[in-house]
């Protein structure tokens, strides 16, 4: 147990009810942080998935091939898939191995996106950085690899009526994190031999 001591030196003097306060706020925080962040990224990048068939099917085979089709996904298996690691952005190939460095400090200061792009706001980052990174940052990936990866290897997808995936509307909404402004419909089909 920690012992909280006045020295009657400090400018704020504190005890055990700031001590209190100032962890209910931080647990808060990343129960919040946790909420949005993972299901908004994963209903991002299945959107991709269901836009990009071939891309889909390339990771299913992937899955196929280090998991089997007899058995779902488990965590201990997330560290042997390549291909889900892997990133295609805005029609560049990112060749195996590149160094990916994304200018959070360009971002950040975008005349183009933010109505002050000058102003210091320290939760631009999405896991921060430093010793102030998130700590639930391997949590968090975790958990969107694991769930990704269920939804691919257990299931194939299709777009309601018959919809081309490129009609999917890609059309963001923000709230407090990214949204897409309309979630797709979609129709799963079991595929595993497992029930």
């Amino acid at each position: 147990m920690m012992d909280i001591m006045n020295s009657g030196k400090a400018e704020f003097e504190f005890d055990r009810r700031h001590i209190k306060a100032i962890l209910m706020n931080s647990m808060q925080d990343m129960l919040m942080a946790s909420m949005d962040t993972s299901p908004t990224s994963i209903d991002w990048i299945f959107s991709e998935l269901i836009s990009h068939p071939k891309i889909m099917k390339k990771l299913q085979k992937e899955l196929e091939q280090v998991v089997g089709i007899n058995r779902m996904v488990e965590e201990s298996d997330l560290e042997k898939f390549e291909y889900l690691e892997m990133i295609t952005i805005d029609g560049f190939d990112i060749p195996k191995g590149s160094r990916v460095i994304v200018n959070t400090w360009a971002i950040g200061r975008d005349p183009e996106v933010w109505s002050e792009p000058e102003k210091f706001v320290p939760k631009l980052l999405p896991f921060g950085s430093g010793r102030r990174s998130c700590p639930g940052l391997q949590l968090g990936l975790t958990t969107l690899h694991l769930v990704l990866a269920q939804l691919v290897h257990c299931f194939d997808w299709e777009l309601l009526n018959g919809m081309n995936p490129n009609d999917l509307d890609m059309t963001e909404k923000f709230i407090l994190v990214m949204y897409r402004a309309e979630h797709a419909r979609v129709i799963p089909t079991y595929r595993l031999n497992v029930y």
